[in-house]
């Protein structure tokens, strides 16, 4: 199938976005508008492991929401850096912990609908104390959990984060 941009505006330019609007042309010739919300740079997020087996969280303010949400830490690309330094250099941040090692999962695009951000999700295993490190407008909490009430908490809407739903079943069908 074939699709075709005749027209872009962008409409808003942000610090971490640009909104788009495009008209296309589908496959049958009608024109269509697409709004896009273009992410300029990549990010990272890491399932940490910790040595009991119990894995740990964030919880942290999401505006967007209005809610405190658990999530596993995750941050975006600095200029130039490797998604492996970025998984390391956020994991250390937000946690305080180091990795002595790195499984890679997926990368994944968590809203497809109208959003160009992309996500390398990791495990990160063999945790070592490093130090914390929270940016100005960051209020972080760790919370630690096994994967069966990780689960539970999907289930009953404790956790609603796709990146960290994502990592967690991912982690039920390779680890155990």
């Amino acid at each position: 199938m074939s699709y075709k941009v005749l027209e872009s505006k962008e409409t808003y330019q942000g610090k971490i976005v640009r909104v788009t609007v495009d008209q296309i042309e589908m496959p049958d010739g009608k024109c269509a508008y697409r709004e896009t919300v273009i992410r300029e740079k990549d990010a990272a997020a890491v399932l940490p492991v910790l040595d009991d087996g119990k894995l740990l969280f964030v919880r942290q303010y999401r505006h967007a929401f209005g809610e405190m949400l658990l999530e596993i830490p995750a941050g975006v690309l600095e200029d130039c850096e490797m998604v492996e330094s970025c998984v390391k250099r956020e994991l250390e941040e937000e946690t305080g912990k180091i990795a002595g090692r790195l499984e890679f999962l997926c990368e994944m695009y968590p809203t497809v609908g109208f959003c160009t951000e992309k996500i390398s999700i990791y495990f990160a295993f063999e945790l070592s104390e490093g130090c914390q490190k929270l940016d100005a407008d960051e209020f972080i909490e760790l919370e630690s959990y096994s994967l069966e009430e990780a689960l539970e908490m999907i289930s009953n809407g404790q956790i609603k984060d796709g990146k960290t739903i994502a990592a967690l079943f991912a982690y039920k069908s390779k680890h155990i």
